[in-house]
């Protein structure tokens, strides 16, 4: 077998996932209720909030913990059952991982390492060994091979990692957190190296992650949970553009709200208004960015149709920007330039006007 051949057993037939799951665990009072299909070559990104159940879809996944109910097919076979009583220990399961931090073998070479994984699936030293100088080469590090973990930076311990999980031929490629351990400028070099291969990748991928831009770069579909359900799945255009939970709004770096429109007219749950250049009739979302509001030290005059008076909860650092988080009628985020910030003399706790124009708000049905 050649480096980037992937073994895929009875592969399914064209447009049936490679991946075909529904994961139900149940976990004293926290339940796990996940639908999950991903395609040959798909990379798809889980993400939640803490709590949510993304580590544990992950071990459900790799075999480290069984499903209560549900079942795990990958490649046309079963994996996990219950209402068959099929089970698949992890070690026979075409399934790699790239853990948070890694986990390489701190007495192996990278060499080795990578070899370690051929060599459990019946390989020789040798073939093993062979399998394993590929990958690394793909990886760009020949002149590595020898080294220990101890011995290589952050980003390349990183490809060490995922040369071990692929070196195996998986089916399905699971990433937990792959680039949380990195430096930022060592993270962003890696997350482009690591978009290439996935990209080589002809399994099913998923892909693990806190950070939006991971999944935003690497991922083909976004799947979202909160407290073990699927809140919202989607292109991240599509995601980016409509976002249904306040988490996802938060992700994506927007501020959203809930109601019930009439026309351009938005009534709130808290009876505050909001008017919108779209039109609809009924419960509806409405999103605006930050960059949208405006800050004033009195009562604006003039075109916005959405002002309201409010307090500086607090004021943070975001890129080239402040954001600046505002009570009141509704809790809203703001970005202003830091030059913006000190001609205004912003503080916490000071009562400032906020203005958003109709024309920068989006709203779209919520049911």
């Amino acid at each position: 077998m050649t480096v980037g051949q992937t073994v895929l057993g009875a592969a399914p037939p064209l447009g049936v996932p490679l991946l075909d799951a529904h994961l139900v665990v149940d976990r004293g009072a926290f339940r796990l209720d996940l639908p999950l299909t991903i395609d040959p070559g798909e990379v798809v990104a889980l993400l939640g909030p803490n709590g949510a159940g993304k580590t544990t879809a992950l071990r459900t996944l790799a075999g480290l913990l069984p499903l209560s109910a549900g079942h795990l097919t990958l490649a046309g076979r079963d994996l996990d059952h219950p209402g068959r009583r099929v089970w698949t220990p992890t070690e026979r399961r075409p399934i790699g991982v790239v853990f948070q931090d890694y986990l390489l073998f701190p007495h192996l070479s990278a060499l080795d390492n990578v070899a370690f994984g051929p060599r459990r699936h019946g390989m020789n030293r040798h073939q093993a060994r062979h399998r394993a100088a590929e990958w690394l080469a793909r990886m760009g590090l020949t002149e590595h091979v020898r080294r220990k973990p101890r011995q290589l930076s952050g980003g390349q311990a990183q490809r060490v990692a995922l040369a071990r999980a692929l070196a195996v031929a998986p089916a399905l490629l699971l990433l937990d957190e792959p680039l949380a351990a990195l430096d930022a400028r060592t993270r962003l070099d890696t997350r482009a190296q690591l978009q290439q291969h996935l990209a080589a990748h002809a399994g099913a991928t998923l892909l693990v992650t806190h950070d939006p831009l991971d999944a935003l770069v690497l991922a083909d579909r976004l799947v979202i949970i909160e407290h073990g359900h699927v809140v919202q799945e989607g292109s991240a255009a599509t995601i980016t553009a409509q976002p249904r939970t306040d988490y996802v709004a938060r992700l994506v770096g927007l501020n959203l709200y809930r109601g019930r429109a009439t026309g351009h007219s938005i009534l709130l749950a808290d009876g505050f208004r909001l008017t919108t250049g779209d039109q609809h009739d009924g419960e509806v979302f409405v999103a605006f960015p930050p960059s949208a509001v405006a800050l004033h030290p009195g009562q604006p005059d003039g075109s916005p149709r959405n002002t309201w008076p409010a307090t500086i909860a607090g004021i943070q650092r975001h890129g080239d920007n402040l954001r600046i988080q505002l009570t009141g009628p509704i809790e809203v985020a703001a970005d202003v330039t830091p030059a913006a910030a000190a001609q205004l003399r912003l503080t916490p706790g000071q009562p400032v006007w906020a203005a958003v124009k109709a024309a920068e708000t989006r709203a779209y049905p919520a049911g």
